[in-house]
């Protein structure tokens, strides 16, 4: 990687959390590091997959393009999330495509280096399967959101399932540092844009958020969210 990257960095990765350093050293022999500038396409759908990204900094969006010109969002990524590992295991072309949302820098592995530290670093590979595992229980839980929520409790839910995982404390609020246009929140939920607006439009009326000048979510009242998706 970059003269500018160090192991602490690396751990920021949640696919090389509790590596040893020396094994740390070694993943980081392997990983080539760019910025790359907002609406850059990283993947392209059905390509072949030869490289595993992982995002450091900035906004990705995973989506489908579908024939009648329409987007489905399948999820935002954010800091320390791997992008482009289920080719890599499956050996299949690429299921979805992915570009940047904002100025974003990006780690990558090649193939075969990606085998080969899943089959030498257990605790890599076990990583692997927690950050799968995560994807497949946040995939069960949107069906249900989908299926029993109105769109304000779908978007509570979604800018909290946001929180939790990308969320920066700050004095009484939670900084959501990723961009997320309204647009791409509607997909998410299943809502129309004009829907997600007027659910985000209220909950900036009643303080619940606010929006920064870079687009960044901020929550000030959590517990309200919650109660609007019936999370206790």
């Amino acid at each position: 990687m970059g003269a500018t990257s160090t192991h602490s960095d690396l751990r920021t990765i949640n696919l090389f959390q509790h590596l040893s350093p020396r094994e740390l050293a070694e993943v980081e022999g392997l990983l080539q590091q760019r910025t790359f500038a907002a609406g850059t396409t990283l993947i392209s759908a059905q390509q072949p997959g030869e490289v595993v990204y992982l995002i450091l900094n900035g906004t990705v969006k995973i989506h489908m393009e579908q024939l009648d010109g329409s987007d489905v969002v399948i999820a935002m990524l954010g800091a320390g999330d791997v992008v482009g590992e289920m080719s890599l295991l499956d050996s299949a072309g690429r299921s979805a495509s992915v570009v940047t949302q904002e100025e974003s820098t990006l780690a990558w592995m090649q193939r075969a280096a990606f085998q080969h530290c899943l089959n030498t670093i257990p605790t890599m590979a076990a990583n692997l399967v927690r950050t799968l595992t995560g994807r497949l229980r946040m995939a069960n839980a949107q069906i249900q959101a989908l299926a029993t929520l109105d769109v304000s409790g779908r978007v509570a839910r979604q800018l909290l399932a946001f929180a939790e995982r990308y969320g920066i404390a700050m004095e009484a609020a939670t900084l959501i540092p990723m961009r997320l246009t309204q647009s791409d929140l509607a997909a998410l939920v299943g809502a129309s844009r004009e829907r997600v607006n007027q659910a985000i439009v209220g909950y900036k009326q009643q303080g619940v958020i606010s929006i920064n000048q870079r687009f960044y979510i901020i929550i000030h009242d959590l517990a309200a969210l919650a109660a609007d998706c019936q999370i206790s």
